[in-house]
């Protein structure tokens, strides 16, 4: 399970950042390309964060949507798959733009 390892590295950021202080919530951005399950980290998270600066945080998902851009007809296309067609022309040649992102994009901590 790579969420497990996904969500250390969750932790470690947030702690690093924290200075020190209580992290109340979390923003995670996570692309729908990017095989990463909201769940699963989820799930993990609860187990990871005993004992640390982040237990008892709030965990906020943010999906961002997959974008490709396609080689054959040059326009962007929404993908909902990986190596997906676009959805202009039919071609395989699209190149992807968004959606395989996974970040910390914000944290809020305790004054």
């Amino acid at each position: 399970m790579h969420e497990m390892a996904i969500t250390q590295g969750i932790i470690e950021i947030c702690e690093t950042h924290a200075g020190g202080r209580r992290v109340l919530s979390i923003d995670v951005e996570i692309g729908e390309l990017s095989s990463v399950v909201p769940d699963a980290v989820a799930f993990c998270f609860e187990a990871c964060s005993q004992d640390t600066l982040l237990q008892g945080a709030r965990i906020n998902f943010i999906r961002t949507p997959g974008m490709g851009h396609c080689l054959d007809c040059g326009e962007d296309t929404p993908l909902t798959v990986l190596f997906g067609a676009c959805q202009r022309c039919g071609g395989y040649q699209v190149k992807i733009v968004s959606g395989e992102e996974m970040r910390v994009r914000e944290i809020e901590v305790d004054e």
